[in-house]
């Protein structure tokens, strides 16, 4: 498998014990197939970054893909509010939290490494408004598609740390890439509001998955 890593140096060989915990997917080394969308992760601040290309040895590894449509949006959001801190004021909202952190959480720890969808800071918006009800399953998963998150690509375990080999790295001039990203950001939130204003009166909204105590092997989720 080939990965780039962005960041703001270059990382020849990346360390677990330098993991920071709270992740989209907890502690972890976190890559993308896609050399573009790294470049634009390396830029986040007026600086130029670093695209750290490397080679992954998957063969034997245990491999969690989110995005091989056998899981649901909800599987995917359960890991996120596991992991980050996601602020929330209403009480609906805490509660559908935990609900779905003990009805939709997959354990990860049997997993060297997991692929799944990247929440950038605007898609918090997205996850704040689903949990206190005010989009369908449905809408979440248009507006996440609608505003191109990415895939990411996790090393989970010291064995896939084991596997992985530093190529190559490219520069990402900040300007360029800085504005990219700002660009994404400003296309996701912009599908966010204009799903979120559209009337829906049929889905799957939050306050039917906790009234009916929907659970993972529902059809409806």
């Amino acid at each position: 498998m080939e990965l780039w890593h962005g960041s703001s140096q270059i990382v020849r060989v990346p360390r677990f014990a330098l993991s920071r915990p709270h992740n989209d997917y907890g502690p972890g080394f976190y890559c993308t197939p896609y050399v573009e969308l790294a470049k634009e992760w390396a830029c986040p601040r007026e600086v130029d970054g670093i695209a750290n290309h490397y080679e992954l040895d998957t063969e034997g590894l245990q491999v969690l893909d989110l995005e091989d449509g056998t899981h649901s949006v909800l599987e995917w959001l359960a890991i996120l509010v596991n992991n980050r801190v996601v602020n929330v004021g209403v009480p609906i909202a805490q509660a559908a939290i935990e609900y779905l952190t003990e009805n939709f959480l997959i354990d990860l720890a049997p997993y060297d490494i997991v692929r799944g969808y990247r929440a950038d800071d605007s898609y918090f918006s997205f996850v704040r408004s689903f949990v206190s009800n005010g989009l369908t399953v449905e809408q979440l998963e248009t507006v996440m598609h609608l505003g191109s998150l990415g895939a990411q690509v996790v090393l989970k375990s010291p064995r896939a740390f084991e596997r992985i080999r530093f190529v190559d790295y490219e520069t990402a001039p900040w300007e360029e890439f800085h504005r990219r990203r700002l660009n994404r950001d400003m296309a996701a939130r912009k599908a966010f509001f204009e799903e979120s204003r559209r009337g829906v009166t049929q889905g799957l909204y939050m306050n039917t998955i906790l009234s009916e105590g929907l659970k993972q092997d529902d059809v409806r989720v």
